[in-house]
């Protein structure tokens, strides 16, 4: 287990414990995981999957499923790395703009123009304000496939962007002998400037900011992004594995695959980041490219329950967890918080099929889903923390059965009905 004795001096910080001693039913618990997860992998949701549920500041539930890959070879272990995808976004990005509004360096309401300085002048960007944005408010395009700028119609890559080996302007890996041109992130910041703006101030997820978020966080602390991430939450939360670029690290623990990747990569996606557009900012970008294992994604997702604290130590103040964890803009039918994903609006009146998460969390609970199959919630009314993590992108991401079976729900939901009181 990666938590040891001495996390029992500090009374916030997580340490493992039997359900019961939380009030919750062990037998009721096992029973209706095992099913769920069984039939996840008899349906080819996941070749494997882990879940660890906090409650109450101890870890009740950890169990891993399955393997890695279909071929049955290697089991899926406690201490794996998953590529965690647009989690990523709550993750990397979240924690260092919370600090620097913490520290007055960002406001929220004030143009976002103002820190991202190049926007000042593009007048369908200047008057976007940081808290538009983040709540997906802002009517920014959703997504631009910046992998269309590096290969061509053939799905050949072109070599002016991206080499086989490393040389001078070309240190950015990719992948296994694949090195994007380090300039390449300003061709990315120019197209993003082009792009569209919505007039219709509705809710649409978008996640270009978060492509430049690095380079902002760098341009306003005078550190790098993963120096910044690393120096100020992963490393006095305890949190090893969770960072960047985890094939430069030498970890002794197994690294899950993501997919079999046709298209770019031309072989199984480990070890580096999946989503092509993190990939391309050399696997280090606010939107996606971080990894790590359960027990580490619970150390930061029970800090944020805790509304900033863990073991002791302040990371935010308790206002700020708040105005970020909270519903923007109920309004406009937007269910966002800051960056955070929230309970869909009404959630605890609609059957499990139809909510999002489970219909049980409160108001108050936040979370992230991630692309490649993770999903992190944590419930401070319940004082609840879920964590799944799985490789559904494997053999493809044509895999959907984790999101038509909703299993991530109907997980989640065992931990609400296993109250010891009601069995």
């Amino acid at each position: 287990m990666l938590l040891s004795v001495s996390c029992l001096r500090a009374q916030d910080t997580l340490v493992y414990a039997n359900p019961s001693e939380v009030g919750l039913d062990s037998t009721y618990i096992y029973t209706k995981v095992d099913s769920i997860m069984t039939l996840g992998i008899q349906k080819n949701a996941f070749p494997g999957a882990q879940i660890l549920v906090a409650k109450d500041g101890k870890i009740v539930f950890h169990q891993s499923y399955g393997f890695h890959t279909y071929d049955s070879i290697q089991k899926v272990s406690l201490d794996d790395i998953y590529d965690l995808a647009s989690v990523t976004k709550i993750l990397g990005a979240l924690p260092a703009l919370m600090k620097l509004v913490d520290e007055g360096k960002i406001d929220l309401d004030q143009p976002f123009s103002e820190y991202w300085k190049r926007w000042a002048k593009i007048n369908d960007k200047k008057e976007l304000t940081l808290r538009e944005i983040l709540a997906h408010q802002a009517g920014l395009e959703p997504y631009i496939v910046f992998l269309n700028k590096v290969t061509t119609k053939n799905g050949k890559i072109k070599k002016r962007f991206i080499k086989n080996k490393a040389k001078r302007g070309f240190t950015n890996q990719v992948y296994n002998n694949l090195y994007v041109k380090n300039k390449f992130n300003r061709k990315m910041y120019r197209i993003i400037d082009r792009s569209k703006v919505s007039s219709e101030k509705i809710y649409k997820y978008s996640g270009l900011t978060f492509l430049i978020f690095p380079e902002l966080v760098s341009q306003l602390t005078g550190q790098s992004f993963t120096t910044y991430l690393q120096e100020n939450f992963y490393k006095p939360l305890g949190a090893n594995t969770l960072g960047y670029l985890p094939k430069t690290k030498n970890f002794k623990n197994k690294i899950v695959p993501t997919e079999l990747d046709t298209l770019f990569r031309k072989s199984l996606t480990k070890a580096w980041v999946h989503d092509e557009n993190a990939s391309l900012l050399g696997g280090i970008s606010g939107n996606a490219g971080l990894f790590g294992t359960a027990t580490d994604l619970a150390k930061i997702m029970q800090m944020y329950q805790n509304y900033g604290v863990y073991g002791g130590k302040r990371y935010f103040s308790e206002a700020t967890l708040k105005e970020f964890t909270k519903i923007q803009y109920p309004e406009n039918e937007n269910r966002r918080g800051l960056g955070f994903d929230k309970p869909l609006i009404g959630n605890d009146t609609l059957p499990l099929k139809d909510a999002y998460p489970a219909p049980e969390v409160s108001l108050e609970s936040f979370g992230h889903a991630g692309f490649t199959g993770a999903f992190v919630w944590a419930d401070p009314k319940e004082k609840l923390v879920f964590i799944f993590l799985s490789n559904r992108v494997y053999p493809t991401r044509k895999n959907r059965n984790l999101y038509t079976l909703n299993i991530r729900g109907a997980l989640q939901q065992v931990f609400y009905h296993g109250n010891l009181k009601n069995h």
